[in-house]
């Protein structure tokens, strides 16, 4: 079944698992179509980084905060007339639901990849506050975009300039001229 896109997104939510590339793949997008890029793990509460850096996993209500965050600045740009990359791990529905706030300009992108990939590349990762050991707790979480959500799927063993070029064509956006 073909993704089903807002007819008008402003809005790209780059998301998956920590490790599956996300602020890659949205650097390199919003550089393509010059958007600003608003790196969601930039704007947790100091109290959630002290849990991740302990190796503690988040659960609901210590993400709804940031969550709500990330809203804020996807309203404020909406408000803005300004469309924006975004990451986000966004690893439930609800919390998609959240992202989009009932708005029809906002899609996902999920990159999606094995779990041995993204370890590997974990393990590979220096001077993050997501440990490796967080990952199975980031799987159990995950509840993959479903047929009827704005979201299209990426599989992430490519070149991240291919990812993009990919996202660009599903999407159907202009890029930038080269």
């Amino acid at each position: 079944m073909a993704p089903r896109l807002p007819g008008r997104t402003t809005t790209i939510v780059v998301m998956g698992v920590s490790g599956a590339g996300k602020s890659t793949v949205a650097s390199k997008l919003a550089a393509r179509l010059d958007r600003p890029l608003v790196e969601g793990d930039s704007l947790h509460p100091p109290s959630n980084i002290a849990k991740m850096s302990q190796g503690i996993p988040l659960d609901d209500d210590d993400r709804l905060p940031w969550l709500k965050a990330i809203a804020a600045r996807i309203d404020a740009a909406r408000r803005a007339g300004q469309p924006i990359i975004v990451t986000c791990s966004a690893l439930k529905r609800s919390y998609r639901a959240t992202l989009g706030d009932g708005h029809d300009d906002v899609g996902f992108v999920y990159l999606k990849g094995s779990k041995n990939l993204i370890a590997g590349r974990l393990a590979a990762r220096k001077g993050h506050f997501m440990p490796p050991g967080l990952l199975d707790s980031q799987f159990a979480a995950l509840q993959e975009p479903a047929d009827d959500e704005p979201s299209i799927v990426i599989a992430i063993d490519a070149a991240p300039e291919d990812i993009v070029a990919s996202i660009v064509e599903k999407f159907a956006l202009a890029p930038r001229p080269l």
